[in-house]
Order: C-alpha cells, then sequence, then structure tokens
C-alpha cells in the first residue's frame, strides 16, 4: 500500500462493533498468536501478521504496530505453486518407469491418482514459496481499517484471518452503504431510479453502486463548472480536476461497451462525449488541492477503491526512531484528511441528489455543460 514511502493503494473496511475493555492487551496476545510461520515442505500456503517496517519479525517488538490511535502492520502471504505443465510431465514420466519395473501395459485409476499425488508433493517440496505483503492500517476510535490487498482470494483470507484473530466481523465501506445512513435517507435512495435494481448479496438489500458513478460524473460536472474548484459548504473551495485517465461504460456482460480517455484535464473531451451517449464513469484519475497540498490517485467508482495515491511532499524528518513513527503518522494523517475530504463530497452530492435541488438546478447545469 506504501504506508512508509511511495504510493498507496487500498480497500477500506469498516470494524463493526465497540472495541472491549483491555482491548489492547488482548489484540498484542492475538497478533502474536497469529503471527506468520514458515511455510511447511509440502504446505501450499501460510499467511499470518508481521510487523509492517521488518516483514521477518513476528514478535512485534516494542509494540511496534502501534502509531497513536492506529495499529499498523502486514499481512503476510506464502505461497507455493507448481505449475500444471511441470506436474503432467512430471506424472507422465512417473507412470511410464512404473510400467517399465513392472513389465505391465496399463496402470488402474487409483494408481494414477496415487503417483500424481506423489509427484505433486514432490515437486512442491522443491518448489520455493512466493511471498506476498499487503498493509494494514487500522483507525482504532473510527473503526475504519484500509487494507493493501487486491484480488477476491487475498481479500478472503484477510478477512477470515481479521475475523479469527480479533474475534470481530470486518465489512467493506462504501459511502452509500444503508447500515450507515438513517431509515429516511435509505428510502429516498431506494426510490431512485439506479442502473441496476438487482438485489446485493448483504440483507437482500439495494444495489446502489450505480451512485459511485453518478458521483463522478457530478464531480467532474461541478469541478469544470468553476474552473478546477467545488465549494463545499463547511470547507469553502476545493481546488479538484480530472487528470490523465478516465474509463466509461454502459451495458453488462456482452453488451458491455467501454471508452478509456488518457490525456490531461483539457485532453478529456471523449469523456464528454461518452456521457452524452449514455455511459458512466467507472474510474477515473482525480487531483484534489487542499491550500498548498496536493493528492491525486484513481477513483473505482463501484467499490470506492483508491488506487496509486499520491500524497503531498511531507517533511524530512531525520533517521530516528521517533521521526520513523513521526513521519508514517504524518502519511496517516495525509492519507485520512483526503478520505474525510472525499466523504464529505459524497454526502453533499447526496444530499442534492435527494433532494428537489437535483432536478430544478443540478439536472439542468449538467446537461448544458454536457451540451457546450
Amino acid at each position: 500500500m506504501g504506508l512508509l514511502k511511495g504510493t498507496l493503494s487500498f480497500v477500506i473496511y469498516r470494524v463493526d462493533g465497540d472495541l472491549p475493555v483491555g482491548f489492547r492487551d488482548f489484540a498484542d496476545r492475538q497478533l502474536k498468536r497469529f503471527a506468520f510461520q514458515d511455510l511447511l515442505p509440502t504446505s501450499e500456503k501460510s499467511l499470518g501478521w508481521t510487523s509492517l517496517e521488518n516483514p521477518l519479525d513476528t514478535a512485534f517488538s516494542y509494540l511496534s504496530y502501534a502509531v497513536a490511535d492506529y495499529f499498523t502492520f502486514l499481512l503476510r502471504v506464502d505461497r507455493r505453486l507448481v505449475p500444471p505443465a511441470l506436474l503432467r510431465i512430471r506424472t507422465l514420466e512417473r507412470e511410464k518407469k512404473v510400467l517399465e519395473e513392472s513389465r505391465r501395459k496399463k496402470l488402474y485409476k487409483n494408481e494414477r491418482e496415487d503417483i500424481r499425488d506423489a509427484v505433486f508433493l514432490s515437486c512442491l517440496s522443491q518448489t520455493p514459496p512466493t511471498p506476498s505483503f499487503s498493509e494494514i492500517c487500522w483507525n482504532l476510535s473510527e473503526g475504519r481499517l484500509l487494507f493493501g490487498g487486491s484480488g477476491k482470494k487475498i481479500l478472503e483470507d484477510f478477512e477470515d484471518l481479521f475475523r479469527r484473530t480479533f474475534e470481530m466481523k470486518l465489512r467493506p465501506w462504501l459511502p452509500w452503504d444503508p447500515q450507515d445512513r438513517d431509515g429516511a435517507t435509505v428510502d429516498k435512495m431506494r426510490a431512485l431510479p439506479g442502473e441496476t435494481a438487482a438485489p446485493s448479496a448483504r440483507e437482500g438489500d439495494r444495489n446502489f453502486a450505480f451512485l459511485g458513478k453518478e458521483f463522478l460524473s457530478w464531480l467532474w460536472f461541478k469541478s469544470e463548472e468553476r474552473g478546477g474548484t467545488i465549494l463545499l459548504p463547511g470547507m469553502g473551495d476545493i481546488g479538484l480536476i480530472f487528470v490523465r485517465k478516465m474509463v466509461l461504460s454502459s451495458g453488462e456482460g456482452e453488451y458491455a461497451e467501454t471508452v478509456t480517455c488518457q490525456g490531461m484535464h483539457a485532453d478529456l473531451r471523449e469523456g464528454k462525449a461518452a456521457l452524452r451517449e449514455g455511459k458512466m464513469i467507472r474510474e477515473a484519475r482525480i487531483r484534489v488541492d487542499l491550500g498548498s497540498e496536493q493528492w491525486e490517485f484513481t477513483l473505482k467508482a463501484e467499490t470506492f477503491r483508491y488506487q496509486t495515491l499520491r500524497l503531498p511532499v511531507t517533511v524530512d524528518f531525520a533517521d530516528e526512531e521517533e521521526s520513523r513513527e513521526g513521519r508514517l503518522l504524518e502519511r496517516i494523517q495525509l492519507v485520512e484528511t483526503l478520505l474525510g475530504t472525499m466523504e464529505k463530497l459524497f454526502d453533499h452530492f447526496l444530499s442534492l441528489r435527494l433532494s428537489p435541488r437535483w432536478e430544478t438546478e443540478e439536472l439542468k447545469g449538467h446537461k448544458k455543460w454536457l451540451a457546450e
């Protein structure tokens, strides 16, 4: 994810429930209990927690994971993969040798299966494991957690290990999640015409992912309306422009159409043309300016995932223990500032989307902007 340096990509989770009394002592024991252990010779996968700054530190020396009100650590996953082609050729070689030694013409099915299993374990024991590391930043007071992994399998592994370790449940955070909205707002959201009205996997509720696409389209319109700034109630003017890349799509499955626009802000004319044709923004590269600080990132509309987030330049601390912790905390605070800003922008959009002003003001302005 890049908590220590570089760019960050992450999924946002909500940790449900309040932390119990004595949680920090409990968490310390559990982190060590479920720390990473080396892969056994005949095992395909091993996963567990390690230190953020030192992946070999599974004892979490000096409570290295605790920084102010945050827990920061790594999920390490080691995997051994036997290529199917290698397994097949080694199995055929072994079958041929057995036939020659026994002077037989064929093998029974169970014999072939036993040979394949033995060859697989032999290949597995000779294959070096490939490690991967995913960063975790857990805001204890806010119940928000950032996980720097992607892909269905790694997310499932992480969610399962987190539940077993801390005895708490995670749910992917989405700004339109009905669990985080009051009943009146949810009723209004359900009444909205959307791109998809299929039930979601959780609690049979409406899938509101279309709001993410509408949000990005609205954000682009509002940014250009005021020359690259958006007036956000309570915060004032925020610098926001769409840069370099935008992906738009329409339809589903075999009828899906996708348009990718690349170039600087002034060269995204193709994106407007695609919007006029009924396509929606699926992802976009965005730059946000707050005072003298600047963030740049790609936002996925349907999942609200952040990719290759570039943080403002930070203070150059000296290379001391306190300074390393200060640098980490500063980077975390910069991430939190951006997330808070984007969440407020979405809340402002949603309040407009559910109000009469959407039809009387916002849609009219949006249509005029598209026609220009």
